[in-house]
């Protein structure tokens, strides 16, 4: 009940004879403990709960059994500061990176074990797999400063490796751990570039080779004392919030930890990790944003923390003073009114992926991919999505090709988004609303797909001239037969196109028939 007041999911609790005996039998559960665990499922941003100690400090401020803790950076004595020299090298790879020091920290096995914890589930969660932000502990006792961050050529970075017993270089070492479990998901981060980013303490002691492994000359132990914490990265933004939870999660360990200080809405944000207390003429609250709480971003992220402290089902139901009318984008009505009218005609709706491969919209279609202004994923999973489409004509022609053995004539449409390149909007690609009907059968029916035509300009109330109305001329189109094509304008400008399909653009489909097909934009209507 209290995870669920603080917004945390308390999913089940288990026996550990239970996970054992589900996982290997129960001849191998026989013996196990009978302790119960829990499962607590944490918000995505709050990623000071990643822990045992954030966590169980996150209750206690919540029930009020501790004040909230104030975080406060210790100016080191005169010699004893530490510095983390970035080159320009490293520009190419991991232009970023932050550090700070954790002095005198006493661990046990269970801190020890915690602390190594909360790295990986960072490096999981807001670190993207490393992506991002790399983590590397260091013991600050066996290296010196100042330290470098800089790249170097593979063949010229040379270390022992965590765990390992001899050095190898970089190359080694990417060869060593691509059959690695847990370290071969990393090694394409950097394993393509031309410099590989390292850092060196004053001595030229390899502290490690981010994002890929520590050196082994630095690990630190139960018996670590002084722990020197570095984060490498893409994103200064992230890489700073990793920093701050490290530090903020495990100076409580320290010889000299977290310092302590002692109306409703402030108490209430104070339970929440947000220290808070009232000013002025008692109107208004200050709130002090803790390194801890990175996911305060808006005003509204304060409004949601008060709301949980005081808790959801406290807050009396009351009819909002104000009101407003719901209504639907003109360009989404038009649409929903279409789609009824189109299927009265005796054409099948069908919707398809807005994702397609390149081939999809540009081969197959007899055209070179640079004149299709296609958007292109930038880590495609699988061939069929490459791109966003351009057209809807390629996702019509994959659904009749699913479909042959269906009874003929195949009369299909589709009303949907199409994406193509725009550099005057803020995304660099624009969305237009496009309307595709495809018609096959043993004939090419384009009289069929013109009517089609006719009879959807009737619906949007455009005559058939061409001072204020719609008309169609002869033009030539990649994917059309020669001479069966023509360009369709209304309203002053040209809205697409229709015609029989070319051979070609059939066989590619693996069809077998004649097809017809019309597609237009239909934005200029609304």
């Amino acid at each position: 009940m209290l995870c669920f007041k603080i917004d945390l999911i308390r999913q089940n609790h288990l026996l550990i004879y239970y996970i054992i005996s589900k996982e290997k039998g129960e001849e191998k559960a026989k013996g196990a403990s009978d302790t119960v665990l829990y499962k607590i499922d944490v918000p995505a941003n709050r990623y000071d709960l990643l822990c045992l100690e954030g966590l169980v400090r996150g209750l206690q401020v919540f029930k009020e059994r501790i004040n909230l803790p104030t975080y406060e950076k210790i100016i080191p004595a005169q010699g004893e500061g530490q510095r983390l020299i970035i080159t320009e090298e490293t520009v190419r790879v991991r232009p970023h990176a932050v550090a700070a020091v954790l002095r005198n920290i006493t661990f046990t096995k269970e801190r020890y074990d915690s602390f190594i914890d909360l790295q990986e589930k960072l490096h999981q969660n807001i670190c993207r797999r490393r992506a991002l932000v790399a983590i590397g502990t260091h013991d600050l006792d066996t290296i010196s400063g100042p330290f470098t961050f800089t790249a170097k050529a593979p063949s010229e970075i040379k270390f022992k490796p965590l765990n390992q017993s001899q050095e190898y270089t970089a190359s080694q070492i990417m060869d060593l751990y691509r059959t690695d479990s847990h370290l071969r998901h990393y090694l394409h981060l950097i394993e393509n570039k031309p410099l590989y980013p390292v850092i060196y303490d004053s001595n030229g002691v390899v502290l490690s080779m981010p994002p890929i492994i520590n050196g082994d000359h630095t690990k630190i132990s139960v018996n670590t004392r002084n722990v020197f914490i570095e984060c490498t990265g893409t994103d200064i933004t992230k890489a700073k919030i990793v920093l701050d939870i490290i530090v903020t999660m495990f100076s409580e360990y320290c010889e000299k930890p977290f310092s302590e200080t002692p109306s409703s809405l402030a108490k209430l944000l104070t339970r929440m990790c947000l220290k808070s207390h009232v000013i002025g003429n008692g109107n208004n609250i200050e709130i002090e944003i803790p390194p801890t709480r990175a996911d305060i971003i808006h005003a509204c992220d304060i409004v949601e923390d008060a709301a949980i402290a005081y808790g959801y089902n406290n807050i009396q139901m009351t009819i909002p003073k104000t009101y407003t009318i719901a209504n639907q984008l003109p360009l989404n009505k038009l649409t929903e009114l279409l789609r009824l009218d189109l299927a009265a005609a005796g054409f099948t709706e069908a919707l398809t992926f807005a994702l397609c491969s390149q081939e999809d919209i540009a081969d197959k279609l007899g055209m070179d991919i640079s004149a299709t202004k296609a958007v292109r994923i930038a880590n495609p999973k699988t061939a069929e999505f490459q791109v966003a489409r351009t057209t809807l004509l390629p996702g019509l022609l994959k659904t009749i090709a699913a479909n042959r053995k269906m009874p003929l004539p195949l009369k299909l449409f589709e009303i949907s988004d199409i994406v193509v390149k725009d550099p005057n909007t803020d995304v660099g690609a624009r969305n237009y609303r496009h309307f595709c009907a495809v018609y096959y059968n043993k004939s090419p029916g384009f009289e069929i797909i013109h009517g089609l035509l006719d009879r959807v300009m009737q619906l949007l109330e455009v005559p058939p001239n061409e001072e204020n109305g719609y008309t169609i001329k002869a033009t030539e189109g990649s994917a059309f037969f020669p001479g069966r094509c023509a360009e369709i304008f209304a309203k002053g400008q040209s809205v697409g196109k229709l015609g029989v399909l070319h051979p070609d653009v059939i066989t590619k489909f693996e069809l077998t028939m004649p097809c017809s097909a019309l597609e237009i934009n239909i934005q200029p209507f609304v």
